[in-house]
C-alpha cells in the first residue's frame, strides 16, 4: 500500500530534518468503498499500537489495552482464575496467561486458569482454554465453573456491539452488553474477585456505574493510553466483590 512519489495506492512525504521520513500512509478512496472505510483503513495504518502488536507477535492492538489495565490495577496475579468474554482473537489471553502463571514457569508460585469464551472458534494458545459459547445462554455460569473447577477471580471483557453508525445507538447497545457482562460476573466471581469491561462514554452509563458500586468496593473508570484518542471507548475497572 505505501510507495514513494505518486506510485498507485498511497505516497510517503518526506519530513524535515535528519533525513528521517513521515511515514504517514494516504489511502486512496476506492470504487465502491465508502469514506469511513477509507478513514477505519488508514487509521489501522499509521495506528503505533497496530505495528506494534504486529511487531511483537500480538494478535491485536487490545492486547496493550489489558496490559496497561493490569500494570495499573494489579488483578492478573498468579494462581488467578480468569474469564475472558468476547475473548477472539486472543490478544488480552496472550498478556494473561503468563501474567497469572497459567503455564507453570514461574517457579514456586500458584498456577493460574485462563478461559476464554466467545462465539467463535480461537486459534489455540498455550496456557489457555477457549470454549465456544454464548455467555448469555441459561446455564452459561454453570458451564463456566465446570470448565474453571470453581469460581473465577477475574471476569474481563473487551466485547463491543456490531456498530450501527450512529452514536447513541452503539452507546446504549455496548452498555447494554457491558450490563449482561456484570451479571455473568455476579454469577461466577469469587468474593473479592474483579471485573473489567469496556464501555463507551455517552450518558446512559450512570445506571451500571451504580449497580457495580451496590456489588464491588471500589469501581475505577479508566482510558488506558492505547485506547484512540478520538474513541468514547473507556474501561470500568471494579474491584472487592461483595459476593
Amino acid at each position: 500500500m505505501t510507495g514513494t512519489g505518486g506510485k498507485k495506492g498511497g505516497r510517503v512525504r518526506k519530513s524535515s530534518g535528519r533525513g528521517q521520513r513521515d511515514l504517514t500512509v494516504k489511502v486512496k478512496t476506492a470504487r465502491g468503498r465508502r469514506n469511513s472505510s477509507t478513514r477505519w483503513l488508514q487509521r489501522q495504518l499509521n495506528d503505533p499500537y497496530v505495528q506494534r502488536a504486529k511487531a511483537e507477535g500480538y494478535r491485536g492492538r487490545a492486547a496493550y489495552k489489558i496490559m496497561e489495565l493490569d500494570d495499573k490495577f494489579r488483578f492478573l496475579v498468579n494462581g488467578a482464575r480468569v474469564v475472558d468474554l468476547g475473548c477472539a482473537p486472543g490478544g488480552w489471553a496472550q498478556v494473561a496467561v503468563p501474567r497469572i502463571n497459567a503455564l507453570g514457569e514461574k517457579s514456586g508460585k500458584k498456577i493460574g486458569t485462563f478461559l476464554g469464551i466467545d462465539l467463535q472458534e480461537v486459534e489455540p494458545l498455550a496456557g489457555a482454554t477457549f470454549h465456544q459459547l454464548d455467555f448469555m445462554e441459561d446455564d452459561a455460569d454453570v458451564v463456566v465453573k465446570d470448565l474453571l473447577g470453581g469460581k473465577a477471580d477475574v471476569v474481563m471483557s473487551d466485547m463491543a456491539a456490531s456498530s450501527s453508525g450512529h452514536k447513541q445507538t452503539d452507546h446504549l447497545r455496548i452498555i447494554a452488553l457491558c450490563e449482561a457482562a456484570a451479571y455473568f460476573a455476579f454469577d461466577v466471581l469469587d468474593e473479592g474477585g474483579t471485573f473489567v469491561a469496556k464501555v463507551l462514554a455517552g450518558g446512559a452509563e450512570g445506571e451500571l456505574q451504580k449497580l457495580l458500586k451496590q456489588k464491588f468496593e471500589k469501581v475505577m473508570n479508566v482510558k488506558p493510553p492505547s485506547s484512540r484518542s478520538d474513541s468514547s471507548e473507556k474501561f470500568v475497572v471494579a474491584m472487592g466483590f461483595k459476593g
